[in-house]
């Protein structure tokens, strides 16, 4: 089957580690089933996979991936769970200490078949093309995590988003607005603040502008070169919720000072249960809104997404049909 997949490692240029071409179809597990993927999406931690950040070599080749919609065997359209937990676990996957994502341990979703505990899968809605259901378990379930779980945020707060562009924090601009959240944001492109209006933010400043006023929390996926700005934009009492950190993760200062005068909380958190990706897709379901997708390719021309998102030109998800 069509695959692309990390052949190898490359730190300095991630895109040359990447194939594009034929892998063996996955064997099923018992309590697992094959989805045939209709469509894919691709995310940061494909790229970090190519540099060999959290993909061991052993188990190389490996195919790249967390996102996938399509058709399980009994004929019904389903959206991927990329969260694989220990089949003993109970509770949140994301707490899991033996849970791994696709792509790390078991093959990912950039193919044309992918294998997945049976439980892992939910319902597409019916309103979303695969191509768009294809965006939501990885960029889409962090940012509802990120909102809806970890910030404390409620209707009529102020909620700062580092970074527009990317594809959490534009999943992080459009849910809060629709969770009638008043919404900022930042990038250091004029473009992306403009789009950034355009599909929800409030207001949109230059990276590291003095806002007109703190905010109840600031969401964070860029880390070392936004850190000291979003601790400075924060209310007393406010929450920085952090998902990555795609600049670096050693800021010159962690101003524990100001986190422990202002009683600031930092909360981690890592992608999303599959309880909160139904729920997801049901309020998207009735908000009406849709993922932002920023490029359409067909599998095989996966380098040309790859190499795309490698030199950051990008506002929402790039998208793979197969």
């Amino acid at each position: 089957m069509l695959a692309a997949f990390a052949a190898r490692f490359d730190a300095e240029d991630p895109v040359s580690a990447l194939e594009v071409g034929e892998r063996p179809e996955p064997v099923v597990p018992d309590g697992w089933v094959t989805i045939d993927v209709k469509a894919t999406a691709l995310n940061h931690h494909d790229l970090w996979s190519l540099k060999g950040v959290g993909l061991a070599e052993q188990n190389l080749p490996m195919i790249l991936g967390c996102d996938a919609a399509g058709i399980d065997p009994d004929g019904n359209e389903v959206v991927v769970h990329a969260v694989i937990s220990d089949p003993a676990w109970k509770g949140d996957e994301t707490l899991d200490p033996k849970r791994s994502l696709l792509s790390e341990r078991y093959q990912g979703t950039l193919a044309e078949k992918v294998v997945v505990p049976a439980r892992n899968v939910v319902p597409k809605p019916a309103g979303l093309s695969f191509e768009e259901a294809a965006c939501l378990p990885t960029a889409w379930l962090t940012a509802y995590r990120m909102l809806f779980t970890q910030s404390g945020l409620k209707p009529g707060d102020t909620v700062l988003v580092q970074g527009a562009g990317g594809g959490v924090a534009t999943s992080l601009i459009t849910l809060a607005r629709a969770a009638g959240i008043r919404v900022w944001a930042t990038s250091r492109d004029e473009g992306k603040r403009a789009k950034a209006v355009e599909i929800g933010a409030h207001e949109a400043f230059e990276s590291g502008a003095r806002l007109p006023e703190r905010v109840d929390a600031v969401m964070e996926t860029v880390g070392q070169a936004t850190w000291s700005h979003s601790l400075k934009s924060l209310k007393q009492g406010g929450t920085l919720v952090i998902s990555g950190a795609t600049s670096g993760q050693a800021p010159k200062s962690a101003e524990l000072n100001r986190i422990f005068f202002l009683q600031l909380r930092v909360q981690g958190s890592t992608m999303g249960t599959r309880t909160e990706l139904a729920e997801l897709l049901q309020f998207m379901h009735n908000a009406g809104i849709k993922p932002h997708i920023d490029t359409t390719l067909a599998l095989a021309d996966a380098r040309k997404g790859f190499a795309k998102m490698n030199e950051g030109d990008v506002f929402g998800k790039i998208v793979f049909t197969v």
